[in-house]
Order: C-alpha cells, then sequence, then structure tokens
C-alpha cells in the first residue's frame, strides 16, 4: 500500500469527514450499546470467556496453523492466554451449538463437518465425529433455529450441503446437497464457476441467504425442519452488479434490511428484505475503500453492530476495517472512517459478546501470494458513534481464519 493510501482518519479529505459527522449524527449515539451480538451470546464482564480460534494449516492455504486453538479471555483486561492446541485440518469457520456445549468447524479444502464438545469447567474441545458436507472446500457453516441441521456453503463444488445434529451433539448423515445453478461471472479467474461462501439464516429463521461470489448470486432457500430438505424460495436469488463477487451477508438487527460485502467489487450493497416472501432488493452500493486508495483490494467480512446503527466491513489489500454508519430512516450506509490492522489480508473479524472489541484475524493468502501476518488485532469500540481504536494488544496465532466466543 502506498503512503498516500495510509490508513487514518486524518487522510480523509474534508468533504467525507463533513460528510462523515453527518451521518454519525443522523445514526444517532450509542451505535453500538445495547442489543445482541450477532451469533454470539451476550455475556456480562464477570463472566469467563473462551475464544476458540480456527486456522488454515497446509501449505496449499499458506497456512502453518495447528489447528483449533483455545484460549482463556480475562473478562477484566481483555488479555487471552492459551489453553489448548486441538489439531485439525484448515478449521476454516467456527460456529458454536445453541448451548455452547458443542463446537462446530467445516475444514478448507475437504469435505466434512466436524463436532467437537466442550468442557464447562475449562473450556477445553474434545473431538467428537466428523461427517461429509458433500462438496469440497466448505468455506461456512449455520445452525438452524431448531439446532437439528447445519447448512454448510461448499466454495469448491458450488453447492449448499444440509447435515443432520443429532441429540448428543455428534454429527449424522447428510440429508441434502443443493447444486447452484447459473452463468458464471466476468472474471475467469476467480468467478470460473459457482462459488458459494456464506449460508446464513435470517433473523426470523425462516430463510437461508447464500451469496455467491461465482455467479454474482445471493441465493434464497427455505429448509424444512422435519426433512432437512432444501427448497428455493420464490423468487430463488438476486442478480448482483456483474463482477462484484458477493462474499458474506449480514442482516440489520430490526430493519428489514441486508448489508453484503462484494469481495471481488470491494464495495457494499444495501438490500431491503422482505420477511415474509424472503426476497431482496437492492438500494445502494458503497465502495468499502477510501477513494484515494489506488491499489489492489478484496472484500471479506461484514458485521452489523447489534444496536443497528454501525456496519463494519474488512478490506484485504488495504488492510482496514470500514466503518459506514447506518441512516436510520431507509438503512442506507455512509463510510465514516477506516481503522488499520497493521496486518496483511484481515479475512475475518468479530464483535466479542460485551460489544466491548472487535477482533481482526489477519490470515489470508493475500494479494499475489503475500503471505500472512499470523496475528489477532483487538480494537476497543466507541460506545458512543462506534469507531474504532487499537487496543495497543496484538494476540500472536498462527494463520487465524476465524474466531467464535463462549461464556461457559
Amino acid at each position: 500500500m502506498n503512503k498516500a493510501s495510509t490508513v487514518a482518519d486524518k487522510r480523509i479529505d474534508r468533504r467525507i469527514v463533513l460528510k462523515a459527522g453527518a451521518a454519525l449524527a443522523a445514526a444517532g449515539p450509542a451505535a453500538v450499546r445495547g442489543g445482541r451480538a450477532d451469533a454470539q451470546p451476550r455475556a456480562n464482564h464477570a463472566t469467563p470467556l473462551f475464544a476458540y480460534v480456527g486456522a488454515f494449516t497446509t501449505p496449499e492455504r499458506r497456512g502453518h496453523g495447528g489447528g483449533i486453538n483455545v484460549y482463556r479471555v480475562d473478562p477484566s483486561s481483555a488479555a487471552w492466554s492459551h489453553e489448548q492446541l486441538l489439531e485439525a485440518v484448515n478449521p476454516s469457520f467456527l460456529t458454536l451449538g445453541r448451548a455452547q456445549r458443542f463446537l462446530y468447524s467445516v475444514h478448507a479444502d475437504l469435505d466434512e463437518v466436524s463436532a467437537y464438545a466442550i468442557d464447562k469447567q475449562n473450556g477445553r474441545i474434545t473431538a467428537l465425529n466428523r461427517q461429509s458436507c458433500g462438496g469440497k472446500n466448505p468455506v461456512h457453516l449455520s445452525i438452524d433455529p431448531t439446532g437439528r441441521w447445519i447448512v454448510t456453503a461448499n466454495y469448491s463444488a458450488g453447492s449448499v450441503g444440509v447435515v443432520a445434529v443429532e441429540k448428543d451433539g455428534t454429527l449424522g448423515p447428510r440429508s441434502d446437497l443443493v447444486t447452484l445453478p447459473g452463468e458464471p461471472g466476468p472474471d475467469r479467474k476467480q468467478q470460473a464457476s459457482s462459488h458459494p461462501h456464506n449460508a446464513v439464516f435470517d433473523p426470523s429463521g425462516r430463510f437461508i441467504v447464500v451469496p455467491d461470489k461465482g455467479l454474482d448470486r445471493v441465493f434464497v432457500f427455505r429448509l424444512d425442519a422435519a426433512s432437512g430438505k432444501l427448497t428455493p424460495n420464490d423468487p430463488p436469488f438476486v442478480a448482483t452488479r456483474a463482477g462484484a463477487g458477493p462474499r458474506h451477508i449480514a442482516f440489520h438487527p430490526t430493519m428489514p434490511l441486508a448489508y453484503v460485502i462484494n469481495e471481488l467489487g470491494s464495495s457494499v450493497t444495501t438490500y431491503r428484505f422482505d420477511p415474509q416472501r424472503g426476497s431482496l432488493q437492492p438500494i445502494q452500493i458503497v465502495p468499502s475503500i477510501p477513494p484515494n486508495y489506488t491499489g489492489n483490494n478484496t472484500g471479506a467480512e461484514i458485521v452489523v453492530a447489534p444496536a443497528g446503527r454501525v456496519v463494519y466491513a474488512s478490506n484485504r489489500g488495504h488492510d482496514s476495517i470500514a466503518i459506514l454508519a447506518v441512516d436510520q430512516r431507509d438503512g442506507c450506509l455512509t463510510p465514516v472512517g477506516w481503522a488499520a490492522t497493521h496486518a496483511k489480508s484481515p479475512r475475518f473479524f468479530c464483535l466479542d459478546p460485551t460489544v466491548t472489541f472487535l477482533y481482526a484475524a489477519n490470515a489470508d493468502e493475500g494479494l499475489g501470494g503475500q503471505q500472512n501476518t499470523d496475528t489477532i488485532v483487538p480494537f476497543r469500540i466507541n460506545q458512543a458513534d462506534g469507531m474504532l481504536a487499537p487496543s495497543g494488544q496484538i494476540i500472536k496465532s498462527d494463520s487465524p481464519c476465524t474466531i467464535v466466543f463462549a461464556s461457559v
């Protein structure tokens, strides 16, 4: 990245600063106060907290992590101490069971989902079993509201799989596998075929939304909770801008809105979501990078703060977390700042359960084959406006690519 593009609020030109101030005023105070953290349990500061960190482990991923690391997080100082390393191949995305008794992972470049039991006394995990998800390179998984089914986005296979969750937390047989239809996007390298990168339930739990980077489509399905079968919604998808490469989606906690980070377009699309029909209507596209940045970049992760007033998005290349204010009238976004991750390729980030910190995990193949940085960088969240400030801590962790928190 060139010096003119250094990530700092002072680099944003005067027009952006003025616009940012107006946007934050429209968003209102207490941008991240209250509410609940998406897919994370809300915890008291005194509650013991554990962080589970998945990693890339194979040379094909330029990874050198050992598997799943378990850290104890001090509730007062937010300091991390290492508790356990459980060996596993490319545990690239993790999620918790509903009661936080079990941890589940997909494994990059394999075709498997795995289950682990969590020891409620010390947070350590023990492998239970694994099951085929039906497609190579699953990159994301979600658990349905009943806790009976895991839905996976199988990136290389261009499919969505459903695997059963038994009452004892182990994984049962696969119940369904759906191949995603459509014409590839214009990028011959990144969009040669279907590449679903996310499979997320809407707030009601009635619909599963699957952004497909390869087909420039965002698919919508319904899941039969009795049989574990998927049915395409009507309409079955919404098309994105050609070459956008939609990657991840995050729903607004109270408004009928969803936000998609476009990996190839380095942009964020705002969608109006119909909670009855499951349809998505695009209403806005904004860049995820500053206008004065001229280098290469790809978008990665997106999160809506639980109060619904700020959206965060990560940039690989610009190596930053974008901060976008949500207009409380129509849900549209205004970029208000970019926080430098001080490390290359922030593939993943998340908020802690108290919504005090944002943690950026810097592990990716990187643009042009760059090596990852092997760090997790914490940012303290300004409770008034959602802006980010480095905490001063840096957590060393080999090739970290996913984090989940559990209060045990």
